[in-house]
Parts: C-alpha cells; structure tokens; sequence
C-alpha cells in the first residue's frame, strides 16, 4: 500500500484538527481510519482489518489478533485543512494509552456500534473524554449489519452517556438496503454507489420524515443555544448558516452531540464524517491557552507559533532506525537543531530531526508550530508525561494520569546469558508504555512484571520475544491486592530513641488510625491535633513522611495499604537530639505497630464484566461467573443471544476467555471495565496467607 505523507505547509493553526477515533472494541474504529486515509488520498488502496493491511495497526500483534494496541497517528489533508488523527485501543487493558492520548487531542470521533450501541468500553472512554473536556461527535456505524438501528443506538447513548444527542442525519433504506442519508442540515440526500457519492433531493418516501426530524433537531438546538433560540422565536425555523453554527457552539461547549451515521466498511458516510470534523470540532486556537506551572505560579500558553515553545511528550516509542519521542507543541515553534528543556528532569537535548508521522512511515519536515502532533529524533532521556519548552522560558505541563497495575506476572529469562537482555528490554517497554512496571520480589528475588490486564502482559511479553529474541519464561499471573483498616486504633505510642556516640536521636509521637470514609476520595489523610508546639511543624511533616513510608507493606500479607486516617495527636522532642529523621523513623514505626494492633481486611480489583453468550449458553456461563465468586447484575435478550452483566472479582477471570470459548463453542465474547476494589471474603484471605 502506497502512502501519501502531507508536506509542511503554511497552515494557520485554526485549520488544523487534532483529533482522536474512541469506541469500543470492534465497533470500527480503525476501519473508519482507514476510510479517511483512503478517502483524503493519503492512501489508494483502503486497508481492511480482517486481511492485515490496514495502515494504523501495523504491528504484527495487532494483525495477528485483529485488535489496536497502541494508539497510532496519521495526517491527512481535506478541505484545506490538515487533520492529526490517532486511533486509540478499544480494549480495556489498554485504557492508558486511550488516557495519554486524550491529553494531548481537541476533539475527538466517538464511534458506536449501530447494532449494540453503547458498549462498556465506550461508556469507559468517554467518561475519560470528559474528564479532559474534549469535545465530540458520534457516528453511528455498521448500519448495513443485520438489526442495525439508528434510533436504538441513539437511545443507548442518551441513556447511558446522557449527552444531548442532536441528529443530524437520517438514514436511506435499513440493513443490507443501507445506501445512503439525508443531511438534516442542508436538506439534501447522499447516495453512495461503491465509492462513488451522489447528492441530489431528499426521496419522496423520506421527505415528511425527514421534514420532522429537522424540525426536532431545531427544536433542540434553540434549547441549547441562545442566538438559536432568537432566531427560532422569531421565524419558527433555523437557516442552514444559523444552524450549523449552533451545531458547532454547542459541540465546544459540551452541551450537545452531533451524531452522524454509515457504515465505514461499505465506504458510506465517510465525506460527511470530515465536513463535521471540519465544521463541528475545535482548531487549536478554538480551545483555551494550555495552563503550566513555572516557580509555584501559573502561566498559560496560547496557541500562537511566535509564543516560547512549549510541548507534551504523551508517548515514545524505539524502532528500528531509533527512538522516537511523540510531542504535541502547544505554543511556539520547534527547529530541527533546537536545544529543548526538559523540565521535570532538569536537563537539555537537542532535536536531531522532526517527522510527520504515517503510523510506522516517517516524512521529516523542517519545524513545527502550535498546534501540531509530531514525532522528534535525538532525544534520549525524555519520558511519556515530560515536558519540553525554551530553555528561556521554563514551564511545567500536567502529565497524563498513570493508572496503577493491576495484575502481575514473574519473568525470568530462559538462559542465564539472556538475563542482561531482559532487564535491558524492559526498561525499554516501561519506558514506552508508563502503565506497566517493574519491581524485583523481596523475599523470591524474581522480576516481576505488572500491568493492566493479562491480554496487556501477554502482548508485552510478546514483545520482548519478537522484538529482542529473548526465549521468556513467564509465572501465573496474580492480582494487585490492597490491605486497609476495618476497625482502627487510638493512642499508639512510638518513642524512638537511639544513642551510639556523637548526636543521638530522639522522637516521641502519639497516634491515633480509623478506616478512611470511602467518599473521601483519597487513599490516605494524614492530620496533626498537636497542641502547644510539642510537635514543631517540620517534625509534624517528617512523621507524615515516615507513615507513608510505612504504607508499602501491610500486616496482612505485605500487600500495599489503602484507606486509612492517621491523626497525630501527641509527642515530645529532645532540645539536642530531635531530627526529622529521627521524627520520621518513629512515624513509620509507629504506625506499622498500630496495623498491627488494629483490625485490617483485604481489598481485591473488581471488574464489570459483560457477556454476550447464545441463548442455549446461558445456564453454563451463569454457573461458571457463580464459581467464579460473580455476582449477576443484569441479562437481556438481544436477537437470540443473552447479554449478561455481572461484578466479578479480577482474580476470578483469569483463563476466562478459554472457558468461556468452550462453553459456547467459540459463539461467546466478553468485555470488562475495572469498578474499583472490594473486600476479599475470609476464607479467600486465609488461603493467601498459606499460600
């Protein structure tokens, strides 16, 4: 497949988009892709899933298993503007790289499933859309597919996400006699024959329908929007000029979502898809200026190339001609040659090179202004979530949030002279993916490896054997557990005194711990109720410090500790002998004695699981989550097929998807979207403790 890259041109920011594809697995998101690489004429021959060739999931895990695993980008030109896609995992191990990349994008493409609609990962991204405040619309895919729905689909998503859906299509003909829409908008109807599109007059069987949903359109438009509403009052109806500007008002300010519809494989609803990107969905200079810290204050950067440069890296990536560092520039303008400031770390690089980027093709360009998502060379020490500005204007980005692992697995090399090699590659994997992590096991000395699912383990270690040729010998996996406080404890004394020549030290602290109020929204609170200065303050902090210390190792089974209120409410100091080291050290004692005096429990990852099994399954599947330690939540009917729900803990699953398969045969799937902790029952904490 030949692959067109755009050449650097002098667009002004407010024709650039950059947006990201979200949506469950399998709902579409990289065929939709492919459609606008093909359609935009960055590529001529369109790209399929199914055969392995499309351009985004080009490594050879994701043709293998016919999923996206990492996040991709692209450009492409339409309309005179440039468009920086990224087409994100829908997979829920994953999610991580769905959250860095949605740090860095301005609008975003939610697609959805005609036949099943909002599906549990979509509800997942989404929620994480919201959280960074990027702006959406939907299209609804797979409209040619048996029991496809548009108005179903719809329903799902205001139920489920509760947007304000605004439509703005109507579809032409249901399921395999899908051909075309009706724009809503402009009143007129698209008809695709192959990948030729027509447009003329809405159909006469379509156009009193079409006529009602125009008139419910504006009618929920003028609800949101106040110049809508004005000229709504004082015509009854809405211009195609005064809509489409409410249509984008609304998408930037979140109070409503434009919906679209098609079928991406069939090539039909692709051009209206990128008019609205184009017309719907923020420029760079659309959204606000990017906040930082520089020396405790706040400074903002606008999007403006003359600005002092300042830049996100969201992900790095080695290849075979090198390291490649991914940067979105969100003020000024970087050089090739350019000495860049890595703040968080304190140290300066040089860029070697800068590339357009076409997934795993590369097209360099001289420099890159506001705006812009690119990749650099030459940079060897920045990490995902750094930030790089002018030496001369120094600026702290937020990173994108990590979320914490949850299942682990020990490695081990094959061979004793493959050890080295290992370490080596997974550094490098934990550099490129900050989900994942590394720690070496205390008491069994082996290197253990933690990420978010066994699907994200099994492709990283995949990834050690293909891309390094290490023969990896890989454990069970096993779940990140949590130790809190059930019943706490007050007036735990530590007096911490040591005395071998010279200046001793001394610390005398009082605390008190309880079970932490689940609303809190905080895993650990630490409180003074010292009176009269018997704690100086800088003690006060050393004391904090040294229970925190003390949290990485519970009573239990030396598992993390979570939840809990530490009040201090007492001590003494020694005029010669006190320290912060020495208030910090009676801290982590102290509180290590009042775990072990007060009643602790042990929390486990919980996850929503969703089935969807053949009516005839249904029985096995109920019996196999019951084993499982699942409680059932839900079941519907769905076109022969039963959709199950259930809250299972993540320990239970492993080897489920085999199970599953069996008891189907091969007809079930399965999806899971983490739901927070849950307490262990006791026989289940007896049997970790012997084991």
């Amino acid at each position: 497949m030949r692959i067109n890259l755009p050449q650097p041109s002098a667009t002004s920011t407010t024709t650039v988009r950059n947006l990201g594809i979200l949506a469950h697995v399998d709902a579409g998101k990289t065929t939709v892709t492919e459609r606008i690489l093909y359609l935009t004429g960055a590529t001529h021959k369109r790209g399929e899933v199914h055969d392995g060739t499309t351009v985004t999931d080009f490594d050879p895990q994701e043709r293998d298993r016919g999923i996206t695993i990492f996040a991709a980008a692209v450009s492409c030109e339409w309309d005179g503007h440039r468009i920086n896609l990224i087409d994100t995992p829908g997979h829920v191990d994953f999610a991580d790289e769905v959250e860095r990349s949605l740090r860095v994008l301005d609008g975003a493409v939610a697609v959805f499933d005609a036949v099943a609609g909002v599906e549990p990962q979509s509800e997942s991204v989404w929620r994480q859309a919201d959280r960074h405040g990027v702006p959406r619309i939907a299209f609804v895919n797979k409209l040619d597919r048996a029991g496809a729905d548009l108005d179903t689909a719809v329903a799902s998503i205001r139920d489920r996400l509760h947007p304000a859906p605004l439509v703005v299509q109507l579809p032409i003909g249901r399921e395999d006699g899908f051909t075309g829409v009706v724009d809503l908008v402009t009143m007129r109807a698209l008809v695709w024959d192959g990948d030729t599109c027509a447009e003329g007059p809405v159909p006469d069987d379509l156009a009193d329908e079409a006529r009602r949903r125009r008139r419910v359109l504006e009618e929920s438009v003028a609800e949101l929007h106040a110049a809508a509403l004005d000229e709504y009052c004082a015509r009854s109806f809405l211009s195609e000029g005064t809509l489409t500007a409410a249509l984008r008002g609304v998408t930037l300010g979140g109070e409503g979502l434009v919906v679209l519809c098609g079928s991406a494989y069939r090539n039909r609803g692709v051009e209206p898809l990128l008019r609205a990107v184009v017309a719907y969905l923020p420029s760079p200079s659309d959204v606000p200026p990017v906040r930082g810290t520089h020396a405790g204050e706040e400074q903002r950067r606008p999007a403006e190339p003359r600005a002092p440069f300042a830049g996100l890296v969201f992900k790095v990536n080695s290849t075979a001609t090198g390291r490649l560092t991914y940067v979105r520039v969100y003020s000024g303008t970087i050089r090739k040659g350019d000495t860049v400031l890595d703040t968080g770390a304190r140290r300066t690089e040089r860029v070697g090179r800068i590339l357009r980027v076409q997934a795993d093709r590369h097209a360099e360009v001289g420099r890159a202004a506001a705006g812009e998502i690119v990749a650099l060379v030459g940079l060897r020490n920045a990490r995902a979530g750094a930030t790089l500005c002018d030496p001369s204007a120094p600026l702290v980005l937020e990173p994108p949030a990590v979320a914490a692992a949850v299942v682990s697995v020990a490695v081990e090399a094959r061979t004793p002279l493959d050890t080295d090699r290992l370490a080596t590659a997974l550094a490098r994997l934990v550099e490129e993916d900050p989900s994942l992590a590394v720690r070496t096991d205390p008491e069994t000395g082996q290197t253990v490896l933690s990420g978010m699912g066994e699907l994200h383990l099994e492709v990283a270690v995949e990834k050690i054997r293909r891309g390094h040729g290490i023969e990896v010998g890989v454990g069970r996996p096993r779940v990140a557990y949590r130790e809190t406080v059930v019943r706490g404890v007050t007036g735990v004394v530590c007096r911490h005194v040591k005395q071998d020549g010279g200046a001793g030290q001394f610390a005398h602290v009082v605390i008190d711990v309880a079970p932490l109020d689940a609303t809190a929204g905080e895993d650990f609170v630490f409180e003074s109720a010292v009176v009269g200065g018997r704690v100086p303050r800088e003690y006060v902090r050393a004391v904090e410090a040294g229970c925190r210390d003390a949290l990485a190792e519970g009573p239990l089974g030396g598992y993390p500790v979570t939840g809990l209120r530490v009040t201090l409410t007492d001590g003494a100091t020694h005029p010669k002998d006190s320290s912060e080291m020495a208030f910090r050290t009676a801290g982590r004692l102290a509180l290590r004695d009042a775990l072990r005096a007060a009643e602790t429990g042990l929390l486990e990852p919980v996850v929503e699981l969703t089935a969807t099994v053949p009516d005839d399954a249904v029985g096995g599947v109920l019996g196999d989550l019951a084993a499982r330690r699942g409680r059932v939540t839900g079941q519907t009917a769905r076109a022969g097929t039963a959709v199950i729900t259930a809250t299972v803990p993540l320990a239970g699953l492993f080897g489920y998807a085999s199970g599953l398969r069996g008891r189907t045969q091969g007809r079930g799937t399965f999806t899971t979207r983490p739901t927070g902790c849950a307490p262990v029952p006791a026989g289940i904490v007896a049997g970790l403790r012997t084991g």
